[in-house]
């Protein structure tokens, strides 16, 4: 008998994670419409082989998805617009490494799922001129001005170039981050930002090419952003993807995209819980 008990106990698992109810207009339609900017990977890219979407992200959302009895609908938009499509309800979600930052809590809420850390780069063949962070004062470093690394680059600037009476960083905004490594190899820049869940993968298309500056300057969360009335939803998302915790497929997928380093422990909303 307890056997038996114990089998069904097991075979109901995979379940626990809809105990939470998602909203009946997600339900009644059968799918999340969720936002996405397939530029980042290893978080969300099109295969090149196949032009279908892919990544972490990706994976992850599906498999979320999965577990709440839907699917996941995605909507391609630009980064600039996916706050923006949220708040009108035109999708249910951002899936898209967004970082949960302070000033985006005030129009959106975020079940925080990964762990960014801003890190500065430089081209390998200038690596020996920045042995080490100190040598960032006085050059131009970029980082894309839909971010929030612009920001921490000025920052930085302000607590370890400015208040030591070093030369000031010259800041530079770039469309994205692709634009921020092309201006790096023109050689309109000294470095760039950006995360460092991105790096290995951008350093494994192009070997040889990059170097990194140091540790990251500061961890951020990332998060599944969500209207900020949309408390069932995120409760939905939070227990899913506790379950995926528990059951180790956070950790696999994880590791297939070379991610463990940016793990968050445990599930937070607006990096709280």
């Amino acid at each position: 008998m307890f056997r038996t008990l114990l089998l069904t106990a097991v075979a109901l698992l995979p379940l626990a994670a809809q105990a939470a109810e998602l909203p009946e207009s997600i339900r009644s339609r059968g799918s999340i419409v969720t936002a996405i900017v397939p530029n980042y990977p290893p978080l969300e890219l099109r295969d090149p082989a196949t032009n279908q979407l892919t990544g972490f992200d990706v994976e992850l959302g599906e498999a979320l998805a999965k577990r709440l009895g839907v699917k996941m609908q995605w909507q391609e938009t630009t980064f600039d617009q996916m706050i923006a499509s949220l708040r009108t309800g035109r999708v249910d979600l951002i899936l898209s490494g967004m970082s949960d930052t302070p000033e985006r809590r005030g129009v959106a809420s975020f079940v925080d799922y990964l762990r960014s850390g801003s890190q500065i780069f430089t081209q390998a063949s200038r690596a020996a001129e920045f042995p080490n962070r100190d040598a960032l004062c006085g050059k131009a470093v970029g980082a894309s001005r839909r971010t929030n690394y612009v920001n921490v680059l000025k920052q930085f600037n302000d607590a370890e170039c400015v208040a030591k009476g070093r030369p000031e960083i010259r800041v530079v905004g770039t469309e994205g981050s692709a634009d921020a490594r092309t201006q790096l190899r023109q050689g309109r820049i000294d470095a760039a930002m950006q995360g460092n869940e991105t790096l290995p993968y951008i350093m494994a298309q192009e070997p040889n090419t990059y170097a990194l500056v140091g540790e990251p300057v500061e961890y951020t969360l990332m998060g599944i952003g969500t209207a900020k009335d949309a408390e069932a939803l995120r409760t939905a998302l939070a227990e899913a993807l506790r379950g995926m915790m528990a059951d180790g497929s956070y950790a696999a997928l994880l590791t297939k995209w070379n991610l463990t380093p940016s793990a968050v422990e445990k599930v937070t909303i607006n990096g709280e819980g």
